[in-house]
């Protein structure tokens, strides 16, 4: 039996270079070269037909550990809780109130870059404490 070697995570957003370059800030990623033959995106999304410029794009991890992240223009905006979100591990291994403060520092971080805290999931005897957010077009994920 083959075993998947990489994914892809994709979001549907209404701005994708805006939401892409959010989640490099976050996730420390990198925006790719450009395809071979042009010097930019920019340049790139100019040769594209009008109704396909600004419709899509994407980041990768800059270690190459991590899925590539691409971002598509989708025509209806977000309008119930989605089925998918990422947890951005930030407290690994920490417990307590060193595990709320890695949380909450990070959390500070990522509202000065556009992002909403939700609530705060304190520790219940199973789980440890996680901060629910949303991203700059409200996809929610977690501080875990």
């Amino acid at each position: 039996m083959a075993s998947i070697k990489q994914f892809q995570v994709t979001f549907d957003c209404a701005e994708p270079e805006r939401v892409a370059r959010f989640w490099c800030e976050v996730l420390g990623y990198v925006v790719p070269p450009p395809p071979e033959g042009f010097a930019t995106w920019d340049d790139f999304d100019r040769s594209l037909p009008p109704g396909h410029q600004g419709s899509a794009f994407a980041c990768v991890d800059p270690s190459g550990v991590g899925p590539r992240l691409f971002f598509q223009r989708v025509p209806e905006g977000k309008v119930v809780k989605n089925r998918l979100h990422l947890d951005v591990r930030v407290g690994t291994g920490l417990v307590g109130e060193e595990r709320l403060a890695a949380l909450e520092a990070e959390c500070a971080r990522l509202v000065a870059l556009g992002a909403a805290r939700v609530r705060l999931l304190r520790a219940d005897g199973v789980n440890e404490s996680c901060l629910v957010m949303q991203d700059i077009e409200g996809n929610e994920f977690c501080l875990d």
